[in-house]
């Protein structure tokens, strides 16, 4: 049941015919997983607390250093070089007290990985490079776990809704990780703010609507985002039958 004060801290959002009291339960009672506390996972993390996800699982080995600051708005000045856990904990539960936060200061693996995600309802990647990003794809896949993928660069941005079973996988799209090197990241042409907390923003947005059953989400279709344009566009796509992962010849492990 919701308490007093949830009603007057979620007011706002009961009122949407789309979510009303039973939703806000669910909310309460649903579990997330976001991969990275830097710059798609602090907005990301911030508003699925902000909403009253009720327990929110947040996964980061790094500590937090002055080229984070301008994206990465749940840590602050005073924090540098604590364990961006840490950090990200302290501001979450300051925003919400009330909901339970579980941290996991490591580094994702092959060996804990899906331990950490089967925990969860939702998972959402805010990772910045490729292996772990190919990692947690192929673990929720086998855990049949709602992914909500984000990657940023320059001013630009892309997200995708991976529903195992149903919608097109990553490896779909992308079917092995690139050469180390051959693809540019953030510390080698940048990246603007705003646009990763546009990204982060609506990959918490996806992951409210995936525990609701409400909307449309961007389940087989790519949202791109071009920051210095202001332009939006979805494409849509499909499984393939060949990929490595989901495809009709894929091999399970």
């Amino acid at each position: 049941m919701i308490g007093e004060s949830d009603l007057l801290r979620y007011s706002r959002q009961i009122l949407l015919k789309d979510v009303g009291h039973k939703g806000q339960e669910k909310l309460l009672n649903s579990r997330v997983l976001v991969i990275g506390t830097g710059g798609l996972g602090s907005p990301a993390s911030y508003y699925l607390a902000a909403a009253g996800v009720g327990t929110l699982g947040i996964v980061d080995f790094d500590t937090v250093n002055m080229s984070n600051l301008h994206r990465q708005i749940l840590h602050f000045t005073d924090d540098l070089e604590r364990n961006k856990v840490d950090s990200a904990e302290e501001k979450l539960k300051k925003l919400n007290p009330g909901i339970n936060i579980i941290k996991y200061p490591v580094k994702l693996n092959a060996d804990n990985i899906e331990d950490i995600i089967r925990q969860y309802d939702v998972v959402i990647d805010a990772v910045d490079n490729y292996p772990t990003r190919y990692l947690i794809s192929d673990s929720c896949y086998r855990l049949n776990k709602p992914l909500v993928e984000g990657a940023v660069l320059g001013f630009e941005g892309i997200l995708m809704t991976i529903i195992p079973n149903e919608s097109p996988c990553y490896r779909c799209l992308y079917p092995v990780p690139p050469e180390a090197g051959k693809v540019p990241t953030c510390n080698d042409v940048g990246i603007i703010g705003m646009v990763a907390g546009t990204i982060g923003s609506l990959q918490a947005l996806e992951a409210v609507k995936v525990i609701l059953g409400i909307g449309r989400t961007l389940s087989g279709r790519i949202l791109t985002f071009d920051g210095l344009n202001l332009d939006f566009r979805t494409i849509d796509w499909k499984r393939k039958s060949n990929c490595p992962l989901c495809g009709e010849n894929a091999v399970k492990k």
